[in-house]
């Protein structure tokens, strides 16, 4: 790892920081149809550094943890951790997370200078159960009972305003669901 004075976190410098929102919505799968959960959360996101791969690859890391709190009981339902990663040379996002479920993925996105119309960053990452490249992996409880078969995540960043919807589509109880996640988030 190397000093981060010199490193180019490209799209993901805007991420630095600790995040906080009031306003997220989870629409969740349900027996009877769907449950839809008012939440409030935290995400920290802190600077690994630069990481090189087969001393070839370099990319510029940031760790981050994600805590997710139900309005209507004051519990953590979500805590999800892992890395988003820039390759520059690659014009390449990824962003690689777990959760205490027995799901972890590897998503993975082009970047090519993309922002909305306040000049915030746009990234965008996808991975699927059955993709080479950007993938899902499940414990085999949840490959039976609740198989996640698609990821979609994009964060709009900018102007200490960090905006995200993300998607997993979800097999369960007999059907495929829509799993979603949004949230606007104030930088602390």
């Amino acid at each position: 790892m190397s000093e981060t004075s010199d490193i180019d976190f490209g799209p993901l410098k805007g991420l630095i920081g600790v995040w906080r929102g009031e306003e997220g919505v989870d629409i969740a799968p349900d027996p009877d149809g769907k449950e839809t959960n008012p939440f409030f959360e935290e995400i920290t996101f802190s600077v690994v550094g630069g990481v090189t791969n087969a001393e070839s690859q370099n990319l510029a890391a940031i760790h981050y943890h994600q805590i997710v709190t139900r309005k209507s009981d004051g519990k953590v339902f979500h805590n999800e951790t892992g890395y988003w990663m820039w390759d520059a040379e690659a014009n390449t996002v990824m962003h690689s997370l777990t959760i205490p479920r027995g799901v972890c993925l590897l998503a993975g996105g082009t970047y090519n200078g993309e922002v909305d119309r306040d000049g915030r960053v746009i990234i965008e990452v996808s991975a699927t159960m059955d993709d080479e490249k950007w993938k899902i992996i499940q414990s085999p409880f949840m490959l039976e009972k609740a198989r996640t078969t698609e990821f979609r995540h994009k964060v709009i960043v900018g102007d200490g305003r960090l905006t995200y919807a993300e998607t997993m589509m979800v097999d369960i109880y007999g059907k495929i669901f829509e799993h979603t996640d949004q949230n606007e988030l104030t930088l602390v």
